[in-house]
């Protein structure tokens, strides 16, 4: 373990920290600085919407598949090593992003980004593990998990700002010196050997079972409107089949995606579900507002006029913390839903009841993620707390590629529609908000379930 006493240790456990911070924040913020870029992306590349989104499925597909796959990996061969390569080849993929002639060599790139990145994330959390004792690791995830929140958070505004001034191919230039970065920290790190697992077999079978779904489920809804009868229920029985195949090898394996223990914690799972709907809804908006504000405002305006969700979801945090204390779990999840429904239907206005409706979504985040965490910790069973922390990272890339992927599809049918006219475009978007608002407040019912006050 690196966490002895001496100048020498405090050295290499900040080290550590600064590269699990940036690390965890170059990933966090490639899955929301591309948001922004989309429209001009599929402008220049003669792409459709159902093709753009893509560009932002396809990696946190990859990143929700593999993340669990990449913990078991780092924990066999070192989250060190694990931190390096993964950087290594973030930054490589991201330099094939700037030559990129085509939107299919896009969408590749950013699957090769998102496998790396899964191998990345789980990396920066397992260093402050080894870094860092007891009594000092809870103050090094703070800093970890709030940064994560900030950059996810600005990357909408720096997504506007890069494309406004250099094009959309800079949102991932500023990935490569970052990604060097990385690299020299984690090759300074000195993290001894992990010792030698019990179970040494490593299966690539869960991770597939896991995208299989994902895959179908996003290429069916978000080409939906553009598919024959034929095509839809072919990507209806893939999905069918390939969630009944993860639940069969979830029976059967010994190490299952989602551990007995932790499938039977009612507050856990249902914290789990809740992230996952809310972080739908949230994804799925920004997609359409980005689309519908951009016909009438600049990449930069654009930005800017999200910039009220940044500052709310971060302000917004601890007295997040402080409902939760007073009222308990149940009823400030519940209130934060509300909020989060509220700020989505108002999202795609290009006025200042767009802005305001944003900063909403971003005070009802705040909310749902603080409550959510909150839950998500204290109630894990003993001896699961890593294992329950990577399902809920899990379960926040899954939410993004499903809301995604029906935003695409709504989107899509809009743009066909609002072809002649801008107001027609608008009123569509306007639709695909109010659904999106209406899918997001199906996480009243897993926020039901969470813990009362007092009642732990």
């Amino acid at each position: 373990m690196m966490h002895g006493p001496g100048p020498a240790a405090d050295k290499r456990s900040w080290v550590v920290l600064v590269a699990s911070v940036v690390g965890a924040m170059v990933v966090a913020l490639d899955g929301t600085v591309l948001l922004i870029a989309q429209p001009a992306l599929g402008r220049e590349l003669g792409a459709s919407v159902a093709q753009v989104q893509w560009t932002s499925t396809a990696y946190l597909l990859m990143v929700a598949s593999l993340l669990v796959m990449a913990g078991r990996l780092g924990d066999r061969y070192g989250h060190g090593r694990l931190l390096w390569v993964g950087s290594l080849g973030f930054g490589m993929a991201s330099a094939g992003l700037l030559i990129a002639p085509t939107i299919g060599w896009v969408i590749a790139l950013r699957v090769l980004q998102g496998v790396f990145a899964a191998l990345l994330q789980p990396a920066t959390l397992a260093l402050l593990r080894i870094a860092y004792p007891p009594d000092r690791l809870r103050r090094a995830i703070g800093i970890r998990t709030s940064a994560i929140g900030v950059a996810a958070a600005t990357g909408p505004v720096l997504g506007g700002v890069l494309v406004a001034h250099f094009g959309w191919r800079a949102v991932f230039a500023i990935n490569l010196p970052v990604a060097l970065l990385i690299v020299v920290l984690a090759l300074l790190l000195r993290v001894p050997a992990p010792p030698a697992p019990r179970n040494r077999h490593i299966s690539l079978i869960g991770a597939t079972l896991l995208a299989w779904p994902l895959a179908a489920l996003v290429y069916t809804v978000a080409g939906l409107h553009e598919h024959g009868s034929t095509q839809t229920i072919v990507g209806t029985l893939l999905v069918i089949v390939g969630a009944a195949s993860f639940a069969f090898h979830e029976q059967r394996t010994v190490q299952p995606f989602i551990p007995t223990p932790v499938a039977h914690s009612r507050p856990v799972m249902a914290s789990m579900c809740l992230l996952l709907i809310v972080t739908s809804g949230m994804f799925g908006a920004l997609f359409v507002a980005t689309f519908r504000l951009q016909q009438t405002l600049t990449p930069l305006a654009t930005g800017l006029h999200v910039l009220p969700l940044t500052i709310v979801m971060v302000a917004g945090a601890p007295f997040a913390g402080n409902a939760v204390r007073r009222y308990g779990a149940r009823r400030t999840a519940v209130g934060g839903t509300i909020l989060v429904a509220l700020g989505i239907a108002a999202s795609p206005q290009s006025n200042v009841v767009g802005s305001l409706g944003f900063a909403v979504l971003g005070a009802g985040f705040a909310v749902v993620m603080v409550t959510a965490t909150g839950t998500v910790v204290g109630d894990a069973p003993a001896g699961y707390a890593g294992v329950v922390g990577g399902i809920k990272q899990t379960a926040m890339n899954i939410g993004p590629i499903l809301g995604i992927a029906v935003a695409s599809s709504l989107t899509s049918a809009a743009t066909e529609a609002g072809v002649a006219t801008r107001g027609a475009a608008a009123a569509g978007a306007t639709t695909a908000s109010a659904v999106l608002a209406a899918i997001s407040l199906a996480a009243l019912i897993p926020a039901a379930l969470l813990p009362t006050a007092g009642s732990r």
